[in-house]
């Protein structure tokens, strides 16, 4: 069943004053407010840009009396959102008064949510909401208040409503970002976390993009769409710590062991029928729920009541199995069962809309058999009516039709062709519909009365049962919003375990140690597009090796190493296992990169000064714990200038001693090292990529060794091949042909006993598929 999709938009409150910062925003997707308590910022406002960079709002509100810092940083947005996959945000300025301390609390705990119990006295709210929102937060208190003030003056969401019904706000969140490793979107691109696509069907050209052959996209094995949504979330929030990343190898750990096998597919057939609870009862608030939303949110509890029981039978060990025991409450058996004994699913999938069970409402269930006996009924009336009707009327039938009543239905005559030609003494003419005359009688005015307009009088009081209803599941909606969260949780981990298992990636294990070491790693997407993939290692010290220079040949896999290496400390930093052998990563605090341009004509800056810029924000940003990948610097301007601009940097790092961060370089600059730029020191590595020469050909091994690479620009200049190891040469593949050709040769096609297709399967196609 495809659920509905409703673009998803994002509207923030920012607040800066004294050096602290506090940030509200509302999701449409899941109609939630999250709010980040208040917390120090330097005037950069380095905290608040990541910020924005991750949630992506389209309106950023704020007051219009603010700090010259934050009034130039959100002046400063529009010419950043000149990147194609950045949205520029518009800038809403309210009035200062509008988030006063006091007029936002008052503005909070007067509004209506339909997550607090309606039996609550005002102080009992009180408490429930401090239990939610920590008022101790001034900054955030206003901050949110002026939220509140934007989403009521714009009524996200509800545009078409009328003017009494609220913003729906189902639920309160708190977001924060500690322990967040720092990166770019220029390292976001480079190591391919993601990947936008243009979509092929004509039909979703509009809506725009699909997700491309990307890290997300190999790891996205996520059974419902809240687990789509927080893996996405991890991968923009690699953390550094390490309690919250071992639970996360714990549970895949788990998954892992061959006697959870069955475990594992029972929790993934509950998954499936997780649906889009955040817009059921979004739908709920505003009175708009539809049959499939009954049946969806019916699956969802059910589902969820099952993996509580699964998550009962296993270890108490694992955290997420314990929490999910417990916080899936006997709630979910109460919706479960309401739902279960009210709503009448075959009866609302048949008349396309909501109707109860019997034995629900005594009243209901009246009306319903007067109705299902009414044509028995009116078949009795039509009879005697037409005892009353002039002979030359053969027939007649009394008929039901909602919001009119009963009718006398006389089929039209020969003789019946003027308007005065339908009148009948004791009827009244009501219209003509298909040769058929509808009147009203004496009878059909007195069935009106005794019994009404039935049908409507149904639904008006199954609309109310309904009201009712989501009423009452809206109080337990914070048990829902639980079923979301952990759900999303179980999926991530279950799909990382999955991929874990098919490409057999190994447990990171984490050190408080600086560097980081890795026996046989390899690039997770590579692997997956390549017939042969060959593994390296990654050894970095704390006093040795923290500078690593790689040198080769072009096309050697000089850079598709540096990928290698920020891949798999990302994945370890997600929680996830890595596509090694072994793997022991140290603290890591940022990825910086400088591997491939990100070229914009909006931005105005030439690729090189592009570069210098990416090399910059390295060199002022990177730690001793930070990883720094750099590929290729300086090529993009003459040879000098790079080789002392490319020395300069390598200088300045290694003068930080052991207070440097963990940088990988690949060149082609050779006299680096021919001409001695860089002082002997324990600090550096110097590495290549191994390759033969074989005669006029140079073989490449896409082997990582200790050395200095050879120089391969003659070769290129004076036009000679260079060789691939992955590919046979020209003479095997000769050989190969002559060698199928003389075995079809040899065969005798007038033996019946010769089996051509045979032959074909076992001779030919292998041999054509390793000579293409």
């Amino acid at each position: 069943e495809q659920e509905d999709e409703e673009c998803s938009e994002t509207h923030m409150s920012v607040l800066w004053y004294a050096g602290q910062l506090a940030i509200t925003y509302y999701d449409t997707e899941d109609c939630s407010v999250y709010f980040m308590p208040d917390i120090p910022d330097n005037e950069d406002l380095k905290l608040l840009q990541m910020v924005i960079g991750e949630v992506n709002p389209q309106c950023i509100v704020t007051s219009a009396k603010q700090d010259q810092n934050i009034a130039k940083f959100l002046t400063g947005l529009t010419a950043a959102a000149g990147d194609k996959d950045i949205r520029k945000p518009e800038i809403v300025l309210f009035p200062n008064i509008d988030f006063g301390l006091e007029v936002s609390k008052q503005r909070i705990l007067s509004r209506q949510f339909p997550f607090i119990p309606s039996h609550m006295t005002a102080t009992e709210k009180v408490l429930y909401l401090s239990s939610i929102i920590p008022f101790e937060s001034p900054l955030m208190i206003r901050a949110l208040g002026g939220l509140l003030k934007f989403l009521d003056r714009r009524r996200v969401g509800v545009e078409l409503e009328e003017s009494t019904v609220a913003v729906p706000i189902l639920s309160f969140k708190k977001f924060v970002l500690s322990d967040i490793v720092h990166m770019d979107q220029d390292t976001y691109c480079v190591l391919q976390i993601f990947k936008s696509d243009i979509h092929p069907s004509v039909y979703k050209l509009s809506s725009g993009l699909k997700e491309g052959f990307s890290l997300y996209g190999i790891l996205n094995r996520c059974r419902c769409k809240w687990g789509e949504k927080l893996l996405r979330l991890w991968l923009t929030r690699p953390t550094r710590n390490l309690t919250e990343l071992n639970k996360r190898l714990d549970v895949i750990h788990f998954f892992l062991l061959a006697q959870n096998h069955e475990t594992v597919l029972t929790l993934q057939g509950c998954l499936k029928n997780i649906k889009n609870v955040p817009l059921i009862l979004k739908r709920m608030t505003l009175s708009h729920t539809k049959v499939s939303d009954w049946q969806a949110l019916y699956k969802t509890v059910y589902s969820a009541v099952c993996l509580r029981d699964t998550c009962r039978s296993l270890p108490n060990t694992i955290e997420l199995f314990q929490t999910i025991s417990r916080v899936f409450t006997d709630d979910l058996h109460y919706i479960a069962s309401l739902i279960s004994k009210v709503v009448d699913f075959e009866g609302s999938i048949s008349e396309n809309r909501f109707t109860v069970r019997p034995n629900v409402d005594p009243t209901i269930d009246e009306k319903k058999r007067k109705l299902m006996g009414l044509s028995d009924f009116l078949t009795e009336v039509a009879r005697k009516e037409l005892e009353t009707l002039e002979n030359h009327i053969p027939s007649c039938c009394v008929i039901y039709i909602p919001l009119i009543g009963f009718l006398l239905s006389i089929p039209r005559l020969p003789t019946m062709v003027d308007k005065s030609d339908f009148e009948i003494e004791g009827l009244d003419f009501m219209f003509l519909s298909e040769d058929k005359l509808h009147y009203r009688s004496a009878r059909t005015k007195e069935l009106d009365s005794l019994l009404g307009d039935l049908h409507c009088e149904i639904r008006d009081q199954e609309t109310l049962i309904m009201h009712q209803l989501q009423t009452k599941i809206l109080e337990k909606s914070e048990v829902l919003n639980s079923v979301i969260e952990y759900t999303a949780h179980l999926d991530v981990l279950l799909a990382l375990a999955v991929m874990a298992r098919e490409n057999a990636y190994c447990r990171p294990h984490f050190t408080h140690r600086h560097g980081f070491h890795i026996k046989d790693g390899r690039h997770p997407l590579m692997e997956l597009c390549a017939k042969t993939f060959v593994a390296n290692p990654v050894n970095s010290g704390e006093a040795t090796r923290r500078i690593k220079i790689i040198t080769g040949p072009n096309s050697s896999g000089k850079r598709v190493y540096l990928k290698q290496v920020g891949l798999i400390v990302f994945m370890a930093l997600i929680g996830s296992y890595v596509p090694a052998a072994e793997a022991e990563i140290g603290v890591i605090d940022g990825i910086y990169t400088r591997i491939h341009s990100r070229e914009s004509v909006s931005v105005g800056l030439s690729t090189f000064m592009i570069d210098l810029n990416q090399v910059a924000k390295a060199v002022n940003n990177a730690t001793e714990r930070s990883l720094v990948l750099i590929d290729e610097f300086g090529k993009g301007t003459n040879t000098l200038d790079g080789l002392s601009l490319l020395a300069a940097v390598l200088r300045y790092w290694i003068s930080q001693g052991t207070q440097c961060p963990q940088v990988f370089v690949s060149t082609n600059f050779h006299s680096l090292m021919q001409l001695e730029l860089l002082p002997d020191t324990p600090l550096l590595e110097y590495l290549t990529m191994e390759t033969h020469q074989d005669g006029d050909e140079l073989i490449f091994f896409y082997q990582i060794k200790q050395g200095i690479g050879v120089e391969v620009s003659e070769l290129i200049r004076n036009g000679k091949p260079i060789k691939r190891i992955d590919h046979p040469s020209k003479g095997d593949r000769m050989e190969k042909c002559k060698s199928v050709v003389e075995k079809f040769l040899h065969l005798d096609l007038d033996d019946p006993h010769v089996d051509l297709e045979e032959f074909m399967r076992k001779e030919v196609l292998p041999s054509a598929a390793s000579v293409l």
